[in-house]
């Protein structure tokens, strides 16, 4: 096994032990702030929905308390408020999702898928979780979801959902007297949840995964015959020269010029060393040619 191919194959080697490790932290580096964008994208969405039921809250309720006396305005209602600007939203991105996942919700749109309903059982079964993040399945590919509880926690909230009886008569008699009732303080009714899709930002992760590979390949391909070509000018050339020589010179050849000594380095002390051995030889072989 040549000199070259022993350092080649010692350099591919690294190589590709180098590659395997950086393919290994750039892809879980990438993947990671990619998954951090799409919870930013998640937070904000969530913190959208929230401004919607505040402002509804604070600045459009408090508007039209007169009419509510005699008409129920679902547009009143924070959750109705917020679940209807985040469809408008949707019309143009249908793959992001608004809903305040209820367990007996007042309007049926609102009642809670299996996945939903366990997500509140969750919440219902330790009180001091205030957030779920997890990854699902979807029509639109994977997505994921952020779920806040939605707690019982303002006493207003039962004059339309502890009974029947006390609600607004044109609440009852828009949805009924079955659902969305038998509330109590303190009470975790539902998950209020939003769902974004991760298929764009783990796509450009991949992406820019593959052209991290690409460029430390064609980096390394540069390095190849950057030091292969010194290899052979530096090492391989002057070393395959000496031997030639020495084996021409074993045969009493001594014709060929001796080696040339500039420089410090190691393969000049190498030459040095070879020219006076051949002198050395020659004196021998002078000597015994002429006794």
């Amino acid at each position: 096994m040549g000199l070259r191919l022993k350092f080649n194959l010692v350099l591919l080697g690294l190589f590709v032990v180098g590659l395997l490790v950086s393919g290994y932290m750039s892809y879980n580096f990438l993947h990671k702030n990619a998954r951090d964008e799409i919870v930013r994208n998640a937070e904000l969405m969530m913190e959208m929905a929230l401004s919607v039921r505040s402002y509804t809250v604070n600045e459009v309720k408090p508007k039209l308390e007169s009419q509510l006396q005699h008409t129920f305005l679902p547009q009143t209602v924070p959750a109705y408020a917020a679940t209807e600007t985040i469809n408008k939203l949707r019309e143009k991105y249908p793959q992001y999702v608004y809903k305040e996942a209820t367990l007996n919700p007042t309007n049926p749109r609102n009642l809670a898928d299996d996945w939903e309903s366990d997500l509140v059982d969750k919440f219902r079964n330790d009180p001091g979780h205030k957030r779920i993040i997890g990854e699902r399945d979807t029509s639109h590919g994977r997505s994921l979801y952020i779920a806040y509880p939605i707690k019982i926690s303002n006493p207003a909230c039962l004059l339309c959902h502890s009974s029947p009886d006390i609600a607004p008569e044109s609440m009852v008699a828009l949805y009924g007297d079955k659902n969305g009732f038998n509330w109590s303080l303190d009470e975790i009714v539902g998950a209020q949840l939003v769902s974004v899709p991760m298929a764009l930002p783990i796509e450009n992760a991949n992406r820019a995964f593959k052209a991290n590979l690409g460029s430390l390949l064609m980096v390394f391909v540069v390095l190849f015959v950057a030091l292969n070509v010194m290899l052979s000018q530096l090492i391989v050339k002057p070393i395959t020269n000496m031997s030639q020589t020495a084996d021409r010179i074993s045969i009493g050849n001594f014709d060929i010029p001796e080696f040339p000594t500039d420089g410090k380095d190691e393969l000049a002390v190498l030459g040095a060393s070879f020219n006076r051995m051949r002198r050395s030889l020659q004196v021998a072989m002078k000597i015994v040619s002429e006794s």
